[in-house]
């Protein structure tokens, strides 16, 4: 048995804890407003069709931000296309989706992407150098750019890896406050900061440190956590166990894989917190011997349905009467199986509204969702 001492006390914090506010285009970030989901496309940047087909369908998605890389000048100038078709597609009072650069090494690529009209960009000034930074800052100001501070573990200043050895919490930490006070000397302060690692301890240390220190916007994230499997679980520890903190206020989960996964992990995070408003939350049982419906294929062709339904739902569907009637009771909707005969029955806020075979039930879920949602 652990010591009194050593007991983990939860405490009651708010989700968002840094004061200071900033705006990446229509989305702002800290104080206090939601946390926001972002990505980062995987295309060939100057391909610009294959690009544009990603930030769509990650728009679509529920993303909030999106960056992209900016490795050339043929990038940046792509970006300008891009940037120019999303405004072109939207009417003069509906942005687009916010779109931040990612630069590393050059900094000309940083002011030639600003030019282009992003409205972030991401930097790490350790591989950026102090005169580019200080043109950077310029072009921000500006241009009314946001900038992010972005320290990795796998690329920490020189002179701090020296004096700790690795990439451990305290050095992302002190890399990142380094950074900061270059930014505010330079008299700039519009901005957001990161620490991430591959490592989930030594993130969740780091940022813990660094949320005491500065009062800037965070930005989550386990870098280069892995495929779907293991980075979803290590995503979900690492930035869940910090949200629950009232630590974090942009959250991107880095997957090997399609963008769209990265997405619908961040959001379920967030939904799973309580943290997502206007989402469809589904309870579904594990399922035994006692289901007498089909809650797997019923609940994932429920999930599949709603993957792109922005109204505030809960679903319960449950295979047996020993936790359904409760669950169904409150639920918006709520499905669960009373008899061998694979008979369900369906709660509709908690007032009993049909008795079903197992083959409409999904049917008759639809019905209901559709009578809720608002129309568009």
């Amino acid at each position: 048995m652990p010591r009194k001492s050593d007991r983990i006390i939860f405490k009651q914090v708010p989700f968002v804890t840094s004061k200071n506010c900033i705006r990446v285009g229509r989305v702002k970030i800290g104080g206090g407003n939601s946390v926001a989901v972002q990505t980062m496309t995987n295309t060939k940047t100057e391909d610009v069709h294959s690009t544009l087909e990603q930030i769509y369908a990650a728009e679509s998605a529920g993303c909030d931000l999106i960056r992209i890389s900016c490795p050339t000048a043929e990038s940046t100038l792509a970006v300008r296309s891009i940037i120019k078709t999303l405004s072109d597609r939207g009417s003069a009072d509906t942005a687009h989706i916010p779109i931040i650069a990612d630069i590393h090494f050059d900094y000309r690529r940083a002011i030639e992407a600003m030019e282009a009209g992003v409205q972030g960009v991401r930097i790490n000034p350790g591989n950026i150098g102090n005169e580019g930074l200080k043109e950077i800052v310029k072009k921000a100001k500006e241009s009314a750019c946001s900038l992010r501070i972005g320290i990795n573990s796998g690329s920490i200043e020189r002179d701090v890896l020296l004096k700790y050895g690795k990439p451990t919490a305290a050095a992302l930490v002190e890399s990142a406050v380094l950074n900061c006070k270059k930014l505010e000397d330079l008299d700039y302060t519009n901005f957001k900061v990161s620490v991430k690692s591959s490592d989930v301890r030594t993130a969740v240390e780091a940022y813990r440190k660094l949320s005491e220190m500065i009062e800037y916007p965070l930005h989550l994230g386990i870098t280069e956590s892995g495929t779907y499997f293991p980075g979803t679980i290590k995503s979900s520890i690492g930035i869940g166990t910090l949200l629950m903190e009232g630590i974090g206020d942009t959250i991107r989960v880095s997957l090997s894989g399609n963008i769209l996964d990265e997405i619908k992990v961040g959001r379920q995070i967030l939904k799973s917190i309580g943290m997502l408003n206007n989402c469809v939350d589904i309870v579904s049982c594990p399922t035994c011997s006692r289901a007498l419906i089909d809650v797997i294929g019923i609940s994932q062709e429920i999930e599949r349905y709603c993957e792109n339904i922005r109204i505030s739902l809960k679903i319960s569907i449950l295979g047996c009467v020993v936790n359904g009637p409760g669950e169904a009771m409150t639920a918006d909707i709520g499905v669960f199986g009373f008899n061998e005969s694979g008979l369900a029955k369906i709660y509709v806020r908690g007032k009993e509204k049909c008795i079903a075979e197992e083959s409409r039930i999904v049917e008759i879920i639809k019905d209901v969702i559709s009578e809720i949602e608002p129309e568009s």
